[in-house]
C-alpha cells in the first residue's frame, strides 16, 4: 500500500501542475512565464502541456475552479504561497473523496 502523500506526488502534483500551465497559457502567459511562476524548467511546462506528464488525472469542476484561480492569481502577482495553495487543492480532493476514488484501495 502506497502512502497518500506518495501517490500525491506521483499523480496528483504533476496533474495539478499541468493543468495550472494550460491555464496561464490559456489566459495569455508564455511558456517561459508559467515556467518562471511555478519554478521550473520551461521543458517541464512543454511536457505538462504536450501531455507528455501530468496527464493521468482529470479533475471535477469544483477542483479545476480552483486551479482556475491560481493560474489567475500566479498571473496576477497574487501568490504568497505557491505550496500552500496547491496544498489546498489537494486537501480539498481529500475532502470531497475525488482522491479516493481517483486511487481506488490505494489511497
Amino acid at each position: 500500500m502506497k502512502a497518500p502523500c506518495e501517490l500525491i506526488v506521483w499523480d496528483i502534483l504533476p496533474a495539478i501542475r499541468a493543468a495550472l500551465a494550460a491555464e496561464m497559457v490559456k489566459g495569455g502567459a508564455s511558456q517561459l512565464e508559467v515556467a518562471r511562476h511555478l519554478k521550473m524548467a520551461p521543458s517541464a511546462v512543454s511536457q505538462y502541456l504536450s501531455k507528455k506528464r501530468g496527464y493521468r488525472i482529470e479533475f471535477e469542476d469544483d477542483i479545476k475552479e480552483l486551479i482556475h484561480k491560481l493560474a489567475l492569481d500566479l498571473h496576477e502577482g497574487r501568490v504568497d504561497d505557491l505550496a500552500g495553495r496547491i496544498c489546498t487543492i489537494c486537501m480539498e480532493m481529500r475532502e470531497e473523496d475525488e482522491f479516493c476514488e481517483l486511487h481506488g484501495d490505494e489511497a
